[in-house]
């Protein structure tokens, strides 16, 4: 089962995660549009304390796929995480950024709330190689950090209706993860709200710790 952490922000805390044995370890990268975001020369430095074999997933809020493209160039992270509302951010487009950045994976998040999530997950399926389900409220021009869980009912349906593996997010953390495991079967799992330290936006690196062996002992 993978796991993936967001948001993190240090380099101290790359070097953590990457050594608890995290897959996926994620910075939120922008230009200040949406709250907490890196600059690029901060998210470079914090990215390449990332120990392999964790990978520096970059996420992009933005919709902006210009943007998004330099960015990526300058980082070049192993996966470009591409968190904007389908509605501003479609198919076509991830698909024109999959061929302009071939040596990047491309994770693309995906909003569920009803019916509707289904026929959003299938219009990226064989264009992302990975979809990440998480909540989302309809007014947002980005998807998750709610820290809210959402019907795992529909998550199940996606995984079970699509051909490229399936990250779960969305108020996942240590004590809800093995449950959510058993009622969607992900691939992997995320986990950014429910990691962080009370009151901040920090991680708390034992929560980060028991997230990762919950997940990992759901499907031991």
């Amino acid at each position: 089962m993978l796991t993936q952490i967001y948001e993190i922000s240090s380099p101290e805390e790359a070097r953590v995660i990457s050594a608890i044995g995290v897959d996926h370890v994620g910075i939120l990268v922008g230009n200040g549009e949406f709250p907490r975001e890196q600059p690029v020369a901060a998210a470079a430095t914090i990215a390449a304390a990332i120990a392999p074999p964790a990978k520096f997933s970059a996420l992009f809020l933005t919709a902006d796929t210009g943007l998004v493209e330099a960015w990526a160039r300058a980082l070049r992270p192993a996966i470009i995480h591409l968190g904007a509302s389908p509605d501003l951010l479609g198919p076509a487009a991830t698909a024109a950024l999959k061929r302009a950045l071939p040596g990047c994976a491309i994770m693309r998040s995906v909003p569920v709330s009803d019916e509707a999530s289904l026929a959003i997950a299938r219009s990226y399926d064989g264009i992302a190689d990975w979809l990440l389900l998480d909540s989302h409220r309809p007014q947002d021009r980005q998807i998750g950090a709610l820290g809210v869980t959402h019907d795992w009912r529909i998550s199940r349906r996606i995984v079970e209706a699509v051909g490229v593996p399936v990250i779960l997010a969305g108020g996942l953390g240590p004590g809800n993860v093995a449950e959510a495991i058993q009622a969607v079967r992900p691939a992997g799992v995320d986990s950014k709200t429910r990691t962080d330290q009370d009151g901040s936006h920090a991680k708390d690196i034992e929560r980060v710790r028991r997230f990762h062996a919950a997940a990992r002992a759901a499907v031991a």
